[in-house]
């Protein structure tokens, strides 16, 4: 994905492209201009005179539109270009670019200008994969317009292609036959709309209360900044925090879903290109993540969520009453039912995270009234937990796909294929439960008390869930401990055996809170020493295991956000130093990503690599990995809410200098935090 650009409206429209604006796809290839699940623009290129364009510089002023500077033929520093263009393209409403020749000659000229167009109206989630369209693709000109469509029984999309200046319109594209002025210029504005379209040729949005909200760039530009704005202030002497900080707002902006076919607020798409659609964990562990900076993320997505909570048994979809969804797509795959994502429940996690969230966001803000509000999808989770993800009814949360033909093996959040294994790497037999799975699950009813005493009037219902919570912990650290290792097994395998591979799971039953206090040490042992951390970070799975690969998306890559929690862990537990370690890390990994973290990096050790060496397929933003630089901030700052206090205890290490965070919201108003380097010997050990 390097060198691609991507420009996106509240997460809902994209478009990446190669460096001077041109985009050639094809089934594999994730470039293209995308909306509701699908690629609109497979093929958009620019020739002037019969050469293609190089590009000279790239201008990126919005996460909403990019300028590129390009030239015809291959760019040379030795001979002056007689002509230029200037590529003004953006996603406000619709895919628009703007086209700019100019002759830089003393003569007049004449070009042929010539925009190629075309599209394969692939489903998103059938990037990657080799694919024969099983419906008629078609090109027809009508009314001086070129309408790109594609048509399956009652699915229909179509991409309409206009221009302000007259044009010569064929079925692959727009020509102009133009004389510029000496040192004069010659401008069209292209556009290319979406349609979901019925049956009758009509627009379904404007049917089902879709309608597309009319934007312009300055409003959106005025929506930036008012985002901005509101976050709280960071300085830090140590620039790199300050730039990623300010990138990861950015980036949250820029990744704002609206749900579409919900009656909601956006909440965080996933990450671009492969995942720019609603789904389940994504944004409830952003909002954990950015609680202190951004809450109103937190109550969006809880509500969202909880409209599209399970309510019946649905192998198909892996549904189960009050189980919260994994993700909900729109695409040509789920319409026809050859893939269960509208919605899709083939998650295990998700559940238990929605009930910490709903805590979480009540200490921050004080919202009680969305407690309320939120009562019965919080108790549908919780009952979930020992209903359903208990299948071995011995108290664990375990996952197995009831969707046996295409659904997730996997449904913890390494859901790829050969992500649970053995030391040797022999994979788990299923079902499995996995370790972190019961810390949430812990964590869940210990918080699920909380807010069933003090706000559902239901103290009966908090003793039970505490009792639950204090044997699950219990039965866990008997069950899951490996004493010739001394660290708890990645998870247990459908035959009850502990599956004993070393990895990061660890890390998450810190921040949960379910490993005893005796047995902490040894876990930040294992975290920081030298087979799981790489000198960046916290690899997925440590070297040495029989799967371990630096390049495997969970058997060894570095993920940003899953050592931002694991460092707020490290804290909870009392090793403030060990955390500092992995924030200083990461926070130095972004300097080579230009401040904007990848969803994952490959688990090379620092002194082999020099830098770290992005996954090469890892979204880019990508929700986890931009809320990450934030939640390092409060972890470094010791920010923790008690009643309508905000607690202040940092330990940012040497190399970050002072850190400054001014107007942190909440339920106290807006407060301010400071925090310098303190000498001191390792706490916790």
């Amino acid at each position: 994905m390097k060198g691609d650009f991507v420009r996106i409206l509240d997460g809902n429209r994209f478009v990446l492209s190669d460096g001077s604006g041109d985009i050639q796809a094809g089934p594999t290839v994730p470039c293209g201009f995308f909306a509701f699940d699908t690629r609109f623009l497979s093929h958009w290129r620019l020739t002037v005179n019969g050469e293609r364009v190089s590009a000279l510089a790239v201008d990126d002023p919005s996460y909403f539109e990019v300028r590129f500077f390009v030239v015809p033929g291959a760019p040379t520093h030795y001979v002056d270009a007689k002509v230029s263009v200037i590529r003004e393209r953006s996603v406000i409403g619709s895919f628009e670019e703007r086209l700019t020749v100019l002759n830089h000659s003393g003569e007049p000229a004449d070009f042929t200008v010539r925009v190629d167009a075309a599209c394969d109206f692939v489903p998103l989630n059938a990037l990657g994969q080799e694919r024969t369209p099983p419906g008629r693709l078609y090109q027809r000109v009508e009314d001086g317009r070129l309408h790109l469509g594609y048509v399956r029984a009652r699915f229909r999309r179509e991409t309409v292609i206009s221009t302000t200046e007259p044009a010569q319109v064929d079925q692959q594209g727009l020509t102009y036959h133009i004389r510029i002025e000496p040192q004069g210029q010659w401008t069209t504005t292209l556009y290319a709309r979406e349609l979901v379209l019925r049956p009758d040729g009509k627009d379904v949005r404007e049917y089902a209360s879709l309608g597309r909200q009319r934007h312009d760039a300055a409003r959106l530009h005025s929506d930036l900044r008012q985002w901005l704005d509101k976050a709280p202030q960071l300085s830090c002497d140590w620039k790199p925090l300050e730039r990623t900080y300010r990138r990861s707002l950015v980036d949250l902006a820029a990744l704002r879903y609206p749900p579409l076919v919900l009656p909601a607020e956006p909440v965080p798409a996933a990450g671009l290109p492969w995942n720019a659609n609603l789904t389940g964990r994504d944004p409830i562990l952003t909002s954990l993540q950015v609680l202190p900076f951004l809450p109103e993320l937190g109550v969006h997505t809880l509500r969202v969520l909880g409209i599209v909570q399970g309510s019946e048994l649905d192998d198909f979809r892996d549904e189960e009453p009050g189980k919260i969804l994994r993700e909900f797509r729109l695409g040509e795959m789920v319409a026809f039912e050859e893939c269960p994502q509208a919605p899709y429940y083939g998650a295990a996690d998700v559940t238990p995270l929605y009930v910490i969230l709903l805590d979480e966001y009540e200490r921050w803000t004080g919202d009680a009234a969305t407690v309320r509000e939120l009562e019965d999808e919080a108790r549908a989770a919780l009952h979930w937990i020992d209903e359903y993800g208990d299948i071995m009814g011995d108290g664990y949360v375990w996952y197995q796909r009831r969707n046996e033909r295409n659904g997730l093996e996997n449904q913890c959040w390494k859901e790829s294929a050969k992500a649970i294994s053995f030391r040797d790497g022999r994979l788990a037999s299923l079902p499995r439960a996995t370790c972190e799975l019961q810390g949430y699950a812990y964590d869940a009813k210990i918080r699920g008390a909380r807010l069933a005493r003090e706000f559902w009037n239901d103290p009966a219902y908090a003793d039970r869930l505490e009792r639950e919570a204090a044997e699950l912990k219990q039965r866990f650290n008997r069950d899951f401990w490996i004493s010739d290792g001394e660290y708890y097994a990645l998870a247990l395998d459908g035959d009850g055996r502990q599956v004993d591979a070393l990895s990061s799971n660890i890390g998450h039953l810190l921040w949960s809170g379910i490993v005893e206090e005796s047995r902490a040490g040894k876990i930040a042992e294992h975290l920081l020493g030298p087979r799981l951390y790489s000198g960046w970070g916290i690899r997925t799975l440590a070297t040495g295991e029989g799967r371990y690969n630096p390049l495997g998306y969970h058997v060894g890559t570095v993920w940003p956000f899953e050592n931002a929690f694991i460092a707020w862990g490290l804290r909870r537990y009392g090793f403030d130093q060990e955390a500092g370690r992995i924030a200083e890390g990461i926070i130095d990994a972004s300097r080579y990503f230009q401040g904007r973290l990848p969803e994952a990096f490959g688990g090379y050790d620092r002194t082999l690599t020099r830098q770290p060496v992005q996954y090469p397929a890892a979204n880019s933003p990508q929700a986890l990995a931009t809320g990450t630089p934030l939640l390092l901030v409060r972890t470094l700052l010791g920010l923790e809410p008690y009643g309508d206090d905000l607690v202040v205890t940092p330990a940012p290490p040497e190399r970050f200098g002072r850190i400054e965070l001014l107007d942190i919201p909440g339920r106290w108003g807006r407060v301010d935090a400071f925090g310098t380097p303190q000498e001191a010997e390792p706490v916790g050990r």
